[in-house]
Order: C-alpha cells, then structure tokens, then sequence
C-alpha cells in the first residue's frame, strides 16, 4: 500500500509537470477561463485529457502506431494543428475587439462561477473551449507520439525518470524522481495530476480575472501569441518535413 501510495503521488506530480508548462493548450484554457469563467476553462483542459485518454488507449492496442510508422502523415498533422492554432488564435482577438467596441452597459460582466445568473448566460458558450482544445490535441502528432512511447511504458515493468519528461525543463530536473513503472497506480496519478492543474489553474485565472478588468484582455492577447508561435512552428515543422518525405516518394 505505501509503495503505490508513493507511485501515485509519483504519478500526480508528473501529470502537473507536463500539463503545466506554456502550451497551445493552457493557452486555449487561459483565454476561455477569462472569457467565460471557471467551468468554461475546466472544459477546455478536459477536451485536451479526454484527447489524451483516448491516444492512450488506442496506443495499448496498437491502433495509432501507424503515426509512428508514416512520416508523411505526422507532417501533415502538424500543418492541420498549427492552422488550427493560428484560427483559434485570430478568434480569440475577434472576440476580444468585439467586447471593446460593446458600450460598457453592453459589455459582459467578467464570469464568476458562483454567479447563477452568469454561468446561465455563459453555458451557451461553456463547452466551446472543449472542442477547441480535442480538435488541437488530435491534430498533433506529437501527443499521440507520447503515448505510444512514454505513456505505454508506464504499464511495463522497469524504471522512469519522471520529472526529466517535464517540457523545457527536462535536462535539468533529470534524475530527481525515478519510480518504477507497471503499476496502474502511477497512470491514475498521471490523470490525477493533470486534473489537479485544469481545475486549479482555470480557477486561478477567474478569481485573479475578477480582481483586476486588465487581466482578461492581456490573458487574451498573450494566448493568442502563444497560439500564433506554436501554430508557426507547427507549419514549418510541417514543410520541412513534407518535402523530404515528398522526395522519397518521387
């Protein structure tokens, strides 16, 4: 019992570690959390897990290693999920110049989840980051990629660097926590973790976005930038592997 007690806070903090670094979709999460409120930020981190529980359990059996398999296609994956970042990114500041030319009277109210009144004029909207970040998190390669290596070797029998997998970071947090791997503990920790951080940071961001009427906008255009980046080096990811794959072919 101690010992997968141990794997599963194991488990935990690796799935903070990788769902907590600046991404397309804490990028995605931070803009719909100011926009729309708490619940509308927990739905978009819940699109990108649910994405993830499904990569995992079509890479136990097999399903998507064909990803692995074909370049070709990983390429074209990348050019769809960086296309899709710049859009979601040029709607988020749509939105955001709409709400300035709204008159004040107009203007919505910053959402506040333990306002009735709001989150009923906000559920309408509360599912749309949900479908923004499942669509973006299937049309990358590199998150099936993930389980199809790391995540299935979770479940095998054998040691793991957990916080050297932290993105950014990898390098220099190597060798600080190594667990060992086959328990179905630390997969439920992994979950657990990531959890943790879509509803936390979501909150955060509301409570913060209803303190101050700057925090949204910035937030806002700061995910953009954020979507925009990624989307950019997704497409020249994309080309760059397009063409060599082209060649072989030819």
């Amino acid at each position: 019992m101690v010992t997968a007690g141990i794997t599963l806070i194991a488990g935990i903090i690796f799935g903070i570690a990788l769902a907590a670094p600046p991404g397309p979709m804490n990028a995605i999460i931070a803009e719909e959390s100011v926009l729309r409120g708490w619940s509308a930020g927990f739905y978009a981190g819940l699109g990108a897990m649910f994405a993830d529980v499904i990569f995992f359990l079509l890479a136990v059996i097999g399903v998507v290693s064909f990803v692995r398999d074909f370049p070709l296609l990983r390429s074209v994956m990348s050019g769809i999920g960086g296309v899709l970042m710049i859009y979601f990114a040029m709607g988020a500041v749509s939105e955001l110049r709409y709400d300035f030319r709204m008159d004040p009277e107009q203007s919505p109210a910053p959402a506040d989840d333990t306002d009735t009144n709001a989150n009923s004029g906000a559920s309408s909207n509360s599912h749309t980051g949900f479908l923004k970040a499942f669509i973006l998190a299937l049309s990358n390669p590199y998150q099936i990629l993930f389980w199809l290596t790391i995540g299935v070797g979770l479940l095998q029998s054998g040691q793991f660097d957990i916080l050297a997998q932290t993105p950014y970071v990898g390098n220099q947090l190597a060798g600080i926590l190594i667990v060992e791997t086959g328990s179905p503990a630390l997969l439920v920790g992994l979950f657990g973790g990531i959890t943790v951080w879509i509803t936390g940071f979501p909150a955060a961001l509301a409570r913060a976005r209803r303190q101050s009427t700057l925090l949204g906008p910035t937030i806002t255009v700061l995910s953009a930038i954020v979507l925009v980046g990624f989307g950019i080096l997704f497409l020249t990811r994309s080309v760059t592997q397009l063409f060599p794959v082209v060649d072989s072919v030819i």
